[in-house]
């Protein structure tokens, strides 16, 4: 691409992620045009986007010359044929979590991308969320001292099941699969990789076809890591709580981001990402301190990609990050099913630096 030159993009999906997260995040984003959108319900983008072309065709757009960076936001057993074949026709990459379906499919998409030369990212967007990065500053300036146990909670409460493929029986449904990619990639930008997985996974509403509750802890040495989601938490949960060797801290409340989008908040907007619900740190005293929040803005993930196809060669450390992700998540997934602690095996170029 020549210098100064806006990256063209191409969106497959235009569901709720589509339509809510990726759109609004990359028509935000000045280096990036969205040109095409792959989607079943053209009059739906045509309505929010009357500039941008629509097809029915999410390999057309896979493939598309006038597109340089495709974006899939498709349900999640098509991540992977839809990356391989975007990979394939040479175009830079990003895909809705999960990666993929399993650890294995995620190891051969990194190698595509890196024989290629390409960008491959995974929608790791909570990285910009303001509970996230107020929790990673307080560790980071040892509010609570070294850290010793550590929850992260998606909490909902959603009793009715709904009409969707992601509460569906198919693959890559479930709970698991919806929040705990967010949940696995906070924890390891935090941490590193864990040396065990134990995990339970249930489906605890009538009528449910899909896991609605799961619970992991991540074995570190002298470190416990729970990360927990459900549907059925109506008085909610702390976002997070951490305990360490000089106190704790507690984020009470999650980013505002989604429901802004929700709302028809442009990203960038007066109050975007702004976080009304601070820190409250406790110290081995007993007194309680309070510390602002920090703004939330996941712009930065399409700023961050932008940013990494003007430069070359391609960094494809982020693509590597994703595939330990997926190590974590199919670890949980293997551990729920035999009810045993499941450690992780990693390829030398996969292990933390």
């Amino acid at each position: 691409m020549q210098a100064g030159q806006r990256i063209r993009v191409g969106l497959i999906g235009y569901g709720y992620s589509g339509r809510t997260f990726h759109a609004p995040l990359i028509g935000a984003v000045a280096e990036l045009d969205l040109r095409l959108v792959g989607s079943s319900a053209p009059a739906r983008v045509r309505a929010d986007l009357p500039d941008v072309r629509v097809s029915a065709d999410p390999v057309a757009v896979a493939t598309a010359e006038a597109v340089d960076l495709v974006v899939i936001a498709t349900p999640n057993d098509t991540h992977a044929p839809l990356a391989r074949a975007a990979l394939a026709a040479g175009k830079h990459v990003v895909v809705d979590k999960p990666f993929t379906l399993d650890l294995a499919e995620a190891r051969g998409l990194a190698a595509a991308a890196r024989r290629g030369g390409r960008l491959l990212r995974v929608f790791h967007n909570r990285r910009w969320d303001s509970d996230y990065l107020s929790v990673r500053q307080a560790v980071a300036e040892g509010r609570v001292g070294r850290v010793r146990h550590f929850e992260s909670h998606f909490d909902r409460f959603r009793p009715e099941v709904r009409d969707r493929w992601r509460e569906g029986p198919g693959p890559g449904s479930g709970i698991w699969y919806d929040l705990g990619p967010h949940l696995v990639d906070q924890a390891l930008q935090l941490f590193g990789l864990p040396d065990r997985v134990s995990a339970h996974l249930a489906r605890l509403r009538p009528g449910a076809q899909a896991d609605d509750w799961a619970h992991a802890v991540l074995d570190y040495p002298g470190l416990r890591v729970v990360l927990h989601a459900s549907m059925l938490a109506a008085g909610g949960s702390p976002r997070f709580l951490v305990h360490g060797e000089a106190g704790s801290l507690i984020k009470h409340r999650a980013d505002i981001q989604e429901q802004q989008l929700l709302a028809g908040v442009k990203p960038g907007a007066a109050g975007w990402g702004a976080d009304p619900d601070g820190l409250e740190i406790h110290d081995a005293t007993g007194r309680v301190a309070r510390a602002p929040a920090l703004a939330g803005d996941q712009r930065a993930f399409y700023r961050a990609v932008a940013g990494a196809i003007a430069r070359t060669p391609v960094d494809q450390t982020e693509a590597l990050e994703a595939v330990r992700v997926m190590a974590c998540l199919e670890a949980a997934l293997m551990s729920a099913r035999t009810g045993t602690s499941v450690g992780l095996t990693r390829a030398p170029d996969e292990r933390d630096p």
